[in-house]
Formats: C-alpha cells, sequence, structure tokens
C-alpha cells in the first residue's frame, strides 16, 4: 500500500477516463497499414501501457493518495482555440465514414474524434482543478495522446493538441506565463507550432535527434516574431541515458524555466526515452522520470504556486510505462508507493548511461542557440 508518511503530501488530482482506453487504432502492424506486403498486427498506440499504468496505480494503494478529478467534453470553442474547423470536420468526416488514416502514422476508429474530445476535455478538467486550487497538481491519463498535433494535421497517433489546447484554456483563466517541459523521446512539434510566435509560452523538448518528425526539433527552431527565445530544443544523440538528461535538465532545463517565471507549467509527458521503448533509443529508467519530475515540482512549489498539469503522451512498453508513470505521480503526489522497479537496477547498469562527451557537446550547442535567441 501507499506509504503516505515520509514525504509532503500534496494534493495531486488524478483524470483517467476509461473512454480513452477504448480509442480503437485499428490491426495496423506497428505504425503501418496493413496491405498485400504487411500482416496486420497491433499499432503501437494501443490501450495496453496506459491500462496497465492505472491499473499499478490502483493496486499499489497510491490511488489513495489522489483526488479523482471528473472529466468533460471538450467543445468546439475550445478545440478551435488551437486547430481550424477544417481540421475538426476533417476528423468528423473520417469517424462517420467508418474511421481509417486521420493523418500521418494516425489511425482511428468510428469513435476516435469524440474520444479525443474526451481526452482533451479531460486535460481542461485538470488547469480548472489546479487553477481553483481544488488540487496542487494533476496527471491526466488520456489518450489519444497531443503532443504532435498541429493545427491542420493530425500526425503521429496524435489527433487533438491536448496540452496546447490546455494552455490556451489557462490563457483564457487568466495565466500570463506558461511552460511545458517535453521529455517524450519524440519531438514536441505541435505543441512547438502552437506557440512558436507567443512570448508568454516557454516550450521545452527534450527529444532523440531527429526521430520524428523527421527533421523536426532541432536547436535553430527558437521561435519567430515576439516568441524568439520563447522555444528551446534539447535534441539529445541516440543512445543517451541517465547523464545526459540530468545533465540537460541542470544546466539548460531549469535555468531557463527560472529565467522565464512562469506561473503554471504543463508537462507533455512520454515514456518512450526509456531503455526498453520499442520506439526509441534512449535509456531512461523509471528513477530518471521520477528525477526529472521531482527537479520541476521542487521549482513549480518554489516559484508558481506548484501549479502543474502533466499530460501522458508516448511510452510504448506495456513492461516499462506502468513504472515509469508511477514513478512521475509519486513525484507530484509526494506519496510512496512502496513498489519497486525490477527493471530499475539493470537499466541503470547499463554501460554508457554516465555523459558522454558528445552528448555533453549537443547540449552546450542547444544552450548556446537558446542564450543567442533569448539576448536579441
Amino acid at each position: 500500500m501507499a506509504d503516505q508518511s515520509s514525504k509532503a503530501q500534496r494534493r495531486t488530482g488524478w483524470i483517467a477516463p476509461e473512454l480513452c482506453l477504448w480509442h480503437h487504432t485499428q490491426n495496423w502492424a506497428g505504425f503501418f497499414e496493413p496491405d498485400m506486403a504487411v500482416q496486420p498486427g497491433e499499432h503501437f498506440e494501443n490501450a495496453e501501457t496506459k491500462r496497465r499504468l492505472k491499473n499499478l496505480i490502483d493496486v499499489c494503494g497510491l490511488h489513495d493518495a489522489l483526488t479523482d478529478i471528473p472529466p468533460r467534453i471538450a467543445e468546439d470553442a475550445d478545440l478551435l482555440s488551437v486547430h481550424s474547423r477544417a481540421h475538426l470536420d476533417h476528423l468528423e468526416a473520417v469517424c462517420t465514414g467508418g474511421g481509417g488514416d486521420m493523418g500521418a502514422l494516425t489511425p482511428g476508429g468510428r469513435s476516435a474524434f469524440q474520444i479525443a474530445r474526451l481526452g482533451a476535455g479531460a486535460v481542461l478538467s485538470a488547469v480548472d482543478s489546479v487553477i481553483d486550487g481544488v488540487v496542487d497538481n494533476a496527471y491526466v491519463l488520456c489518450r489519444p495522446p497531443g503532443h504532435h498535433a498541429e493545427r491542420e494535421t493530425a500526425m503521429g497517433f496524435c489527433l487533438l493538441a491536448n496540452a496546447a489546447i490546455g494552455i490556451r484554456h489557462a490563457q483564457a483563466r487568466g495565466i500570463g506565463r506558461i511552460a511545458t517541459v517535453d521529455w517524450d523521446v519524440h519531438h514536441g512539434n505541435g505543441t512547438q507550432s502552437v506557440f512558436f510566435d507567443d512570448p508568454n509560452v516557454l516550450t521545452i523538448s527534450l527529444h532523440q535527434e531527429n526521430l520524428f518528425p523527421p527533421g523536426s526539433g532541432t536547436i535553430d527552431e527558437k521561435g519567430s516574431g515576439s516568441g524568439l527565445g520563447a522555444n528551446l530544443n534539447i535534441p539529445l544523440p541516440p543512445g543517451s541515458g541517465s547523464g545526459a538528461y540530468r545533465h540537460a535538465f541542470e544546466t539548460l532545463v531549469m535555468p531557463a524555466l527560472e529565467d522565464f517565471g512562469p506561473e503554471m507549467i504543463f508537462l507533455p509527458t512520454g515514456y518512450d526515452a526509456s531503455a526498453m521503448d520499442p520506439l526509441g533509443t534512449m535509456m531512461l529508467s523509471s528513477s530518471d522520470y521520477g528525477w526529472m519530475a521531482g527537479q520541476v515540482v521542487a521549482f513549480a512549489e518554489a516559484h508558481c504556486g506548484g501549479r502543474i498539469v502533466a499530460t501522458h503522451e508516448g511510452g510504448y512498453s506495456a513492461m516499462h510505462v506502468p513504472f515509469c508513470g508511477l514513478a512521475v505521480v509519486e513525484a507530484l503526489s509526494g506519496a510512496e508507493s512502496g513498489v519497486t522497479d525490477p527493471y530499475d537496477i539493470h537499466i541503470r547498469g547499463y554501460g554508457g548511461q554516465q555523459l558522454q562527451d558528445h552528448q555533453r557537446h549537443a547540449i552546450e550547442a542547444a544552450s548556446q542557440a537558446f542564450r543567442k535567441a533569448r539576448a536579441r
């Protein structure tokens, strides 16, 4: 059962709509549509990783330390703060036609758009609960994920830009400066594209260099117009592990947050930089995810009233995602589950976990580019 005595407790909201787990990504083989040469299989973005996280939260007793928040369905007005009418009409048309490919590598069934509305609405409910002081922070187990979706495009398994929709809602609620820290192994291109010219939203993405989308997430993408210097990409070399991520956090992510001074933080939290993930080649352990979340929690408590909304993004190892997600929820709540991740000791012992020279150089290049943009 969850040990709630050893750490200061925080009121952490938990939103995990069962219907989000019913999002159907059809019988694609990984992320390819079956044809005469591609045998049907199971799409990478399926319910199992999220369901197993939800189950682990329940069986270890950590759910007792969380505050359940009911989700709502996002209305058109909410979605149109980020997406175009043409995009919403496209999603509706594909669903009405029985489902199919909704964008780049993004299949969905007949109910996909309605379920995506629920996922986005769950984020809106989390934002309201944090701003209204019902909870200190919140974790949204939303599905489908959102950080690749752009204004006009479903992409990378994402139909709607969940975190971006939540940020627009927070802005409408009067939050002036907002930061996002996205550690999904893939570049958070959707969130970046929405706020590229917005000086009041700092978008930070740590990701594997040139993984997905191809060519996206370089250090030269610094924001534009009045938003120049409010977009920070940290593309890390393949094979980066604990040493590289922690160095990037300590020398770049946390100083950037300090300099920006957000009033609220969003965490588009993907777990596909895990050493066990099939879609990335990074080497993070659940301990690393807990450490990164802990850094952001400590900053938020000191500087922005603890206000954090975490949105679940990628992560495709059904065996390891639950332990990574559990570590983040523990960091948010301050509660301890007592669960030991059996993979953790093995991953932390992998060769190359320490910061390597080429990784240090990549982080320094990102830092220099960001500092120059901020100085303009």
